[in-house]
């Protein structure tokens, strides 16, 4: 990975170990020069350097899905809440302004295109196969498997799906990661490797615009 943008990465505010950003630029990597990728969750832009450097290398696009209202991990009172992400005009969380500051100051603002928006209503209306999809959006029970319903169907057939925060033991973590990685397992994605909470998995069975199941 380039120094510069991989010096941005490390910098940026987040929660994404490096040896697991750097996991997930490798996958980018490998997907990128087959279509664009998509990530839910972006928060301030850590993330989208890791993918927006392997988009950079092989000429594709990030798309970053957010709200930018903070997941519900980050909102007060919550462990990860952080005040200096809120706007003091509404009390809300904002993390747009500092996710665009981020990918402005790596450089990246031709590859890393935000989409400002919630999941469902951004995905109504998305049509793209995806050759990459990264879910890191809201861990609860409904966010994260409405982000995999939503999403998971438009990665084309040998793309690829990561999810972050993915704990089999329940001490470790909260559980709807690894539900839906179970769900993926059982939808026609195939498991290719692993980093830390990150998980990769291969669409060997059925091809974008193909649904995925429902609950």
């Amino acid at each position: 990975m380039d120094a510069h943008l991989l010096d941005a990465a490390r910098a940026a505010t987040g929660f994404m170990p490096d040896d697991e950003g750097l996991f997930l630029h490798e996958r980018a990597r490998e997907a990128a020069p087959h279509g664009p990728l998509l990530e839910v969750g972006s928060y301030c832009g850590k993330s989208a350097i890791y993918l927006g450097a392997a988009a950079q290398e092989h000429g594709s696009t990030v798309f970053a899905l957010d709200h930018h209202r903070g997941s519900e991990e980050n909102q007060a009172g919550w462990e990860h809440h952080d005040t200096s992400l809120v706007d003091p005009r509404t009390g809300r969380m904002d993390t747009l302004p500092v996710f665009r500051r981020t990918v402005e100051d790596a450089g990246l603002e031709p590859v890393v295109v935000a989409l400002v928006g919630d999941s469902p209503t951004v995905g109504r209306h998305w049509r793209t196969p995806l050759a990459l999809l990264f879910i890191d959006g809201g861990h609860g029970e409904d966010p994260a498997h409405t982000d995999y319903e939503t999403w998971a169907g438009w990665v084309q057939h040998d793309g690829l799906l990561l999810i972050h925060d993915v704990f089999p033991d329940p001490a470790d973590g909260g559980r709807p990661p690894y539900e839906i990685y179970l769900r993926a397992l059982e939808d026609g994605f195939t498991e290719v490797g692993a980093q830390g909470s990150m998980r990769a998995l291969r669409r060997t069975s059925g091809d974008a615009g193909d649904p995925v199941s429902s609950r």
